[in-house]
């Protein structure tokens, strides 16, 4: 069964068309990953469906049309957002950048049992963390509410490799929880993490199935993403 249904998603931005007729669905469980070359689509995909950026098409959240929908209720409804850049509040301590993602009744035992990092440096500002923290601190601020779906952009990205292994630890246990649809280019994490593979090309949908299907083909890895499957 899919929770999120995304159908012939367009984007134009300043003239230029990003998105030409996107098409996939996301599980209800597990994790969901949006691969592509650089340029690809992946993150204008995200922000479509979370209204950031204009589009036309739909996109279905168990069943229900969200496309257009204002972001801060889609957040209500329980769509989570990581974003590429982390966005923490580098003035703020860990603690404030926490207290202000608060909704509800917050899980901070959920938060400080994935990242007990950010229990320790309560106190520090984020932007004196170092770029794990920093990453731990924007999923965490996720993670402190209930959601129905995570959206996460490429939180790997410029980690040293043992901090990518905790990110990728911390990932597989929030997904036994909730699912997510993940955009990341480390294949080792994809082959760790992910169920189902999207593969975006030119902003089409170039290749979708099973992601340990995709990577165990290293003719077809290589040509859709430039890679080999044993990167």
């Amino acid at each position: 069964m899919s929770l999120l249904s995304v159908r012939d998603l367009v984007v134009t931005l300043s003239g230029l068309r990003i998105l030409h007729g996107v098409s996939f669905e996301a599980a209800e469980s597990g994790v969901t990953v949006l691969l592509g070359r650089n340029g690809a689509g992946k993150t204008t995909t995200l922000r479509a469906i979370l209204g950031l950026a204009p589009a036309t098409g739909s996109v279905e959240l168990a069943g229900e049309p969200v496309l257009g929908t204002r972001t801060h209720a889609l957040v209500r409804r329980g769509l989570g957002y990581v974003p590429e850049d982390r966005c923490v509040f580098a003035g703020l301590t860990v603690a404030e950048n926490l207290r202000l993602a608060e909704r509800g009744t917050p899980d901070y035992d959920l938060v400080f049992g994935l990242f007990p990092e950010l229990r320790k440096r309560s106190a520090q500002r984020a932007g004196s963390l170092s770029g794990g923290q920093q990453q731990m601190l924007s999923l965490g601020r996720v993670l402190l509410n209930d959601n129905r779906l995570l959206l996460v952009d490429e939180p790997t990205k410029g980690l040293a490799p043992k901090v990518v292994t905790e990110v990728a630890e911390a990932l597989e246990r929030v997904a036994e929880r909730v699912p997510v649809l993940l955009v990341e280019q480390n294949l080792a994490v994809v082959r760790r993490l992910g169920r189902a593979a999207v593969v975006l090309a030119a902003g089409r949908v170039a290749w979708r199935g099973d992601a340990k299907e995709l990577l165990g083909d290293h003719d077809r890895t290589k040509s859709l993403l430039g890679v080999g499957s044993h990167s």
